[in-house]
């Protein structure tokens, strides 16, 4: 039987400046920005998609950034750590990068036998890097970062709920996970036993709740396959009440968006057709790309949006 949900397709949060956030995720930590789109919801706002080089399930953290938004609030309902998967020899040269760029990271942890650090983006995102070298994905580079250093993709995401139990449910009954690791109140989940499929749940009932603002996830979504896949997993949630919206088209994928049992709303994506479809591969991210309903709005919209480039050669 096809498995319907293979692990993380992307995450998604809000920021405030577009550049800051392009020269963060670009030059500091040297993902490529894939595609240069806007919000199909608001086309006045961006949308930015930072990946691999191909832009691959899995790697792809995008932004919508809201020039002046009022930051946000880590807390329950939300997934408040997005891990990035690099390998075990490039601790100390991450420890050096944050540092030189005056990223306050934490000192070096351990979980699960994992060695991680934590920072935060300019906005106030939590963020990791999990250091292993269980990951065979192949890295990608502006050149500013040496290829055996760079960022291989997602490790992991972290929810905070209430409890994990009916999000639990939801995973392992619905999302085909498996519970694989647990330690005190952290719960891991996964679709597959390697980086970019991993789902740590923390039980913290004594945090606040959430709230959405500068510096927060918006969702996360899983991939599933390809639409008939999707089709099969909105049927199931359809069965458990979970009222997950008609599938909708973001030109790169397909969509479906549902609230989890902690409010988090979660996404299943399809695989294809990918960030191709518009642009070449070796020029991903280059050009402004718009869905067919917003082209007559071009000449409006490129004089509304703030300016950007990537510049990776000013973070050497």
């Amino acid at each position: 039987m096809q498995q319907l949900v293979t692990g993380i397709h992307h995450i998604t949060a809000m920021c405030d400046s577009s550049q800051r956030n392009i020269d963060f995720y670009c030059g500091i930590l040297g993902l490529r920005l894939v595609k240069k789109t806007v919000n199909f919801d608001a086309p006045d706002v961006y949308h930015f998609y930072y990946g691999d080089e191909a832009g691959a399930p899995g790697s792809i953290l995008t932004f919508f950034p809201f020039a002046g938004i009022a930051k946000g609030r880590r807390g329950k309902g939300m997934l408040n750590t997005t891990t990035f998967s690099v390998p075990t020899a490039s601790l100390d040269y991450w420890q050096q990068r944050l540092k030189r760029f005056n990223v306050n990271a934490k000192p070096p942890q351990e979980r699960f036998g994992e060695t991680f650090i934590y920072f935060e983006d300019h906005d106030g995102l939590g963020l990791e890097l999990v250091f292993n070298d269980a990951d065979p994905r192949p890295p990608f580079s502006y050149g500013h970062i040496p290829l055996e250093h760079s960022v291989r993709g997602f490790f992991s995401a972290e929810i905070w709920e209430e409890g994990y139990e009916k999000t639990a449910d939801l995973l392992t009954g619905l999302l085909n996970h498996t519970l694989i690791s647990e330690h005190e109140n952290r719960f891991r989940f996964a679709a597959s036993d390697v980086p970019g499929s991993y789902v740590d749940v923390l039980c913290t009932p004594d945090s606040l709740r959430a709230l959405s603002g500068g510096g927060t996830v918006h969702h996360i979504a899983f991939a599933t396959p390809d639409r008939e896949a999707q089709m099969a997993v909105r049927t199931k949630l359809m069965e458990r009440s979970f009222n997950p919206t008609p599938i909708l088209d973001r030109n790169y994928f397909t969509s479906i968006y549902f609230r989890e049992p902690g409010g988090v709303l979660f996404e299943i994506a399809t695989s294809g057709p990918g960030f191709a479809i518009d642009e070449p591969p070796a020029h991903l991210g280059e050009a402004l790309k718009l869905p067919p309903q917003y082209e007559p709005m071009r000449a409006e919209l490129l004089a509304s949006l703030p300016e950007v480039s990537v510049n990776p050669d000013k973070f050497r």
